[in-house]
């Protein structure tokens, strides 16, 4: 069998911590910014963790 790839559009998109868990960042904070208050934008900077159902999808994506 050979190697399994990384899947190069999630390897863009989530980053492994030092724990394990597999962190994104937000939606919604690329465009049409001016209808959007400060303090959803200033939330929106935040990275978040990816939720616990997806996390196996997105970790089988990221091994190499």
């Amino acid at each position: 069998m050979p190697k399994m790839k990384t899947h190069r559009g999630a390897a863009k998109r989530f980053k492994k911590t030092g724990t394990g868990k597999i962190v994104r960042s937000r939606r919604n904070k690329q465009h049409i910014l001016t209808k959007k208050s400060p303090k959803r934008k200033r939330r929106l900077r935040k990275d978040t963790l990816v939720a616990a159902v997806d996390e196996k999808r997105v970790k089988q994506m990221l091994q190499s």
